[in-house]
């Protein structure tokens, strides 16, 4: 059983930047892939990026592919979305997530957070 407790949302400007953060409870972080996902009002929940266990293979989405930066620190098992020249677009909910797989579809992710709301103003 994983945990799954994202922070960093908030409203900035377009152009702006900001990190987001998800923190995991248990021993076994590391034997999860971690992706980030995200949902705006009226659509379906969308893959933004993904990290393999170690670290060491990271994809993005084309949409953000040059933007937006995705690390973990399996020490503490942490992993971050580090997301540069905001735009509008980029509003929406965003969601970590855990999969024992290296996916980019959300229906092998096992477990998720909350959710934390990034808004991009114009």
């Amino acid at each position: 059983q994983v945990q799954l407790v994202e922070s960093g949302g908030g409203l900035v400007q377009a152009g702006g930047s900001l990190r987001l953060s998800c923190a995991a409870s248990g021993r076994t972080f590391s034997s999860y892939t971690m992706g980030w996902f995200r949902q705006a009002p009226d659509k379906e929940r969308e893959f933004v990026s993904v990290i393999s266990r170690s670290g060491g293979i990271t994809y993005y989405a084309n949409s953000v592919k040059g933007r937006f930066t995705i690390s973990r620190d399996n020490a503490k098992n942490t992993v971050s979305l580090q997301m540069n020249s905001l735009k509008p677009e980029d509003t929406a909910v965003y969601y970590c997530a855990a999969s024992s797989r290296y996916s980019i579809n959300a229906y092998e992710y096992d477990y998720w957070g909350q959710g934390t709301q990034v808004t991009v103003s114009s």
